[in-house]
């Protein structure tokens, strides 16, 4: 391919694309694993970390002019791979000929991430919540905030491209700056990756309210224990196997279950008598067999303890006569 004065000629979009996605399939097929930003239309970025990326970069003067070429090869998939690990980030442009960028990102001050912390850690809820941008308008000016906020001001990155232009910022490396907030947009927790922080120390002071020890104990005039319920209900409760017995019962005489009950009662003797009860409003008294003397009381004679008068019995109706034999039967003897 011919140059002019050390340029390269320009390469239409189709075929840096078309460049762009050989190179990918080679490397894959070779065994390496690369980190394209697709190409797409529309805005580079739609998420709150991605769009608030993009919006930090382009409220500096020092990268207006640069930046719009770089949009460019970001959206036609030039950006073939793009890697963000702690103050660094490492890409591959697809332009006339594959280019190597490197950018350094300072890590966030201690001082000022401190700072940062105590006026959001109150107000953001969860890791979930964070990473999402779901975030109130104060957190948010607050995290984007220029100079004193979580993203890098131009005085905190410092950049190169083996490209021959010679400008502060080629368009190769204005494609890798959007393409960081493309990768922001699927990889939020990139961003504290880059600036050495933890995006939990942002989060982590939120749920000490929510444990168990800020619950209010019920006082102890309001508990039952186990012996007053069966006070209440004449029950004995089983508190389980370890339970003290003198404890759960008290003082109080436990009752007899059924089994045992039956257990006694065929155990027990029988009384040779048994007394019916009598009806209501009278005494019932054991009945004996009544002997000849007794049989002859005097006619309207009561006995003592009852109101009903004894009628006379004849005395040979209880009295058995002596056998006597006939004449006839000792003459035949």
């Amino acid at each position: 391919m011919a140059s002019y004065g050390g340029w390269k000629p320009y390469v239409p979009v189709a075929e840096r694309r078309k460049k762009a996605e050989q190179l990918v399939a080679r490397a894959t097929r070779a065994g390496k694993t690369l980190s394209p930003i697709a190409p797409y239309r529309g805005a580079i970025a739609k998420t709150f970390w991605g769009k608030a990326w993009c919006d930090n970069l382009e409220q500096y003067s020092d990268y207006d002019s640069r930046l719009p070429r770089g949009r460019t090869y970001v959206r036609n998939g030039s950006v073939i791979d793009l890697r963000i690990t702690k103050g660094k980030i490492h890409a591959q442009v697809m332009g006339s000929s594959l280019y190597e960028i490197a950018i350094d990102v300072a890590a966030c001050p201690a001082k000022q991430w401190r700072a940062l912390r105590a006026d959001c850690a109150s107000s953001i809820d969860s890791m979930v919540e964070l990473l999402l941008g779901k975030l109130s308008a104060a957190v948010m000016g607050r995290i984007c905030q220029p100079g004193t906020g979580l993203f890098p001001a131009p005085k905190d990155i410092k950049f190169g491209c083996n490209c021959l232009d010679w400008a502060v910022m080629c368009k190769h490396v204005a494609a890798v700056l959007y393409g960081i907030g493309a990768r922001l947009d699927q990889q939020p927790e990139l961003l504290f990756t880059l600036r050495g922080v933890d995006p939990t120390d942002l989060v982590n002071h939120t749920g000490a309210n929510l444990s168990g020890a800020g619950k209010a104990i019920p006082a102890s005039g309001k508990l039952l224990d186990n012996t007053a319920l069966g006070d209440v209900f004449g029950i004995d409760i089983d508190t389980g196997p370890f339970a003290d017995a003198d404890t759960v019962r008290g003082n109080r005489t436990r009752k007899p279950s059924t089994s045992q009950a039956r257990k006694s009662a065929l155990t027990t003797p029988k009384p040779s008598v048994t007394a019916k009860s009598a009806p209501k409003g009278k005494v019932a008294t054991p009945t004996a067999r009544s002997s000849p003397a007794a049989m002859k009381k005097p006619k309207g004679t009561t006995d003592p303890g009852t109101s009903k008068t004894n009628r006379p019995v004849a005395s040979q109706k209880l009295v058995a006569r002596p056998r006597t034999t006939s004449k006839s039967a000792k003459r035949r003897g």
